[in-house]
């Protein structure tokens, strides 16, 4: 496992401005630089991507059942609405790290279920922008199993 696939979704773009009350200060393009080191650090390959579009999502998902060996996946809203996401999840092979800034169990009941969760390997959520890293290091350590 050397390449990692990490996407954001809806809304993630507006990190640092949006909510900072739940979401904090921290942007998504320093999110993004954290990750690269990290993953450079550990020799992981990375693509990082944000889309708002759950097709994009989903499109990216799908190619990384050539281009990636695990994926970190911050759906965002669409973590509560979208089948599309999941099944694309569940035809990936690799492992699949569902990261979520703020603890979604202890909010509203609205954000308070993610039916990605269903599909993922692992869940990481409450940590903020840290819970990346978490992830990233989780990955390093299944490829270290996994070899």
């Amino acid at each position: 496992m050397k390449r990692l696939m990490i996407l954001n979704g809806p809304n993630l773009n507006l990190l640092g401005v949006r909510e900072p009350h739940i979401y904090g200060t921290t942007t998504l393009a320093q999110i993004r630089e954290n990750c690269e080191q990290h993953a450079a650090r550990l020799g992981l390959a990375l693509s990082f991507h944000q889309s708002n579009h759950e097709g994009a999502l989903v499109d990216l998902i799908q190619s990384a059942r050539q281009d990636a060996d695990a994926i970190i996946i911050n759906p965002a809203a669409y973590s509560f609405t979208s089948i599309a996401i999941i099944d694309a999840i569940k035809a990936f092979e690799g492992p699949v790290l569902e990261v979520h800034i703020s603890n979604i169990h202890a909010r509203d009941e609205l954000h308070r279920h993610s039916r990605i969760s269903s599909a993922a390997t692992a869940v990481i959520c409450g940590l903020g922008p840290y819970g990346y890293i978490a992830a990233i290091h989780a990955i390093a350590e299944m490829a270290k199993k996994k070899a």
